[in-house]
């Protein structure tokens, strides 16, 4: 279930209590390492759209959270009793009207106290911390302003985590961009819309907004020029036309791959096409959508792999679907050269932090030139397999520039034959301004693929055209 539709779906019969013990073992979890969707899998199915909900905006606090119990309680409790403090005290923080996040759920601060100190009284590991639980989370309400003055007097460069990300993951982004690192780390804590990426052999972007969902009452504006992004989210499977394969969910930045990759390309059909690393299938589709090539679809992970059928089989789609390790083309590779490569590469993610808030706490700071090498391996694995003038676009959903452009730029230096073409480079996340004015065309802003799009992702992508 998205982020988008967790609130939608949740249940108002059940107790904030109830789902603040749920939100404190996933807190707990991703705090140990495990990511959000495999510790939201352990919470029963009627409580796991609201405990999502509730979970994504401790995220989005999660360093303040770990800031403020601190102050409170300098001495780290157990993991779990940590974690049901430090969401209870993200959740009441944000639930105060001025600061930014909104309103957690609608509940005042006194509400979520009372309901955390519950929390620990039914937990059979915590229920003898109830009393410590709201001790701290009262002295919370007491002292809230004096916290609120130091808070702001703090300096990001002494304390990164008040960003809400890891010290060494801000760092990075200072080297990486300098003075727009701050905003980058905005608009990144910002929830991601849901963004629709309209089946062209079906219909357009402009007519599925016009014809099919204005009418019945669904808000949206054109992004991009597959793209619809929504006004509010909702279950996908409610929306016109999914059954039938008009649409499917997928972000804006990553809808310029296909369109990237296909605009080099000599005119016609059946050339040979690799989608590497192509599960769940998105850009596969996509690139079927807009053209009659011979795809063929590769992930190392079977499991995976079947999601890719299943996505095509609903859009009507036909591809190629391996599971193999494309950095070990003999294990799969029948000989012949294909005319364009997609390589979506394995990467740190760290431009969907807004859509997996998870993201900054899960990752550390050697997986960045770990990464890096692996899509090092990818590419050369892969550029073998091109046809002389053909071409391969490189992209990651990552904004960090080890796994981009410099990546890119040691790949040019060791091969002659490769040229650069004219791509996007890297996407820094973008957060739609309702305020700001669309275009005739609904879009803000003209000319390059990328300009187009109002609301999106970070991504990084590159063009390489192989010298006959």
């Amino acid at each position: 279930m998205s982020e988008q539709n967790a609130h939608k779906t949740s249940p108002r019969n059940v107790p904030l209590w109830q789902q603040l013990q749920q939100v404190a073992q996933v807190v707990q979890q991703v705090q140990a390492g495990s990511s959000t969707a495999t510790a939201l899998e352990q919470v029963p199915a009627g409580l796991r759209p609201g405990v999502q909900a509730l979970v994504y905006q401790v995220l989005r606090g999660l360093g303040i959270g770990r800031w403020l119990r601190e102050q409170l309680v300098p001495k780290k409790p157990a993991p779990l009793l940590d974690a049901l403090l430090t969401s209870a005290l993200v959740l009441a923080w944000r639930a105060q009207p001025e600061q930014c996040g909104g309103h957690a759920e609608g509940y005042t601060g006194f509400t979520l106290v009372n309901q955390a100190v519950e929390a620990a009284k039914r937990h059979p590991r915590l229920k003898h911390q109830g009393g410590l639980v709201n001790a701290v989370l009262r002295r919370f309400l007491r002292e809230q302003e004096e916290l609120e003055v130091v808070y702001r007097a703090q300096s990001p460069q002494r304390d990164p985590e008040l960003l809400n990300l890891p010290r060494w993951w801000w760092q990075r982004l200072q080297q990486d961009y300098g003075v727009q690192a701050g905003d980058i780390v905005h608009q990144a804590l910002q929830p991601a819309p849901l963004t629709l990426r309209v089946n062209v052999r079906h219909l357009s972007a402009r007519d599925y907004l016009e014809q099919h969902l204005r009418p019945a009452g669904i808000e949206g504006i054109l992004n991009g020029a597959h793209g619809v992004t929504l006004a509010q989210a909702c279950p996908v499977q409610q929306l016109p036309g999914f059954a039938e394969g008009w649409i499917s969910v997928q972000d804006a930045a990553a809808q310029l791959a296909a369109p990237l990759l296909l605009e080099a390309l000599p005119q016609g059909n059946n050339l040979r096409v690799l989608d590497a690393c192509a599960a769940p299938g998105g850009k596969t589709a996509h690139l079927l959508e807009l053209a009659d090539h011979a795809v063929t679809a590769l992930d190392v992970d079977p499991v995976r792999c079947q999601r890719i059928h299943d996505n095509l089989q609903r859009l009507g789609l036909q591809a190629t679907v391996l599971a193999a390790d494309a950095g070990a083309p003999a294990s799969w590779w029948d000989g012949q050269p294909f005319d364009a490569i997609l390589l979506d590469a394995p990467c740190t993610a760290s431009g969907i932090v807004r859509r997996h808030p998870d993201v900054p706490w899960l990752r550390r700071e050697q997986d960045v030139p770990q990464l890096a090498a692996q899509q090092q391996r990818l590419l050369e694995a892969l550029w073998p397999l091109l046809v002389p003038g053909g071409h391969l676009l490189y992209c990651t959903c990552s904004i960090f520039k080890q796994e981009g452009e410099e990546q890119i730029a040691g790949f040019l230096q060791r091969h002659a034959d490769a040229v650069a073409r004219a791509a996007p480079g890297h996407l820094l996340p973008k957060h739609h301004n309702k305020d700001a004015g669309l275009g005739e065309n609904g879009t803000l802003g003209t000319g390059t693929a990328s300009a187009s799009l109002v609301d999106h992702d970070g991504f990084f992508y590159a063009l390489l055209a192989k010298q006959p």
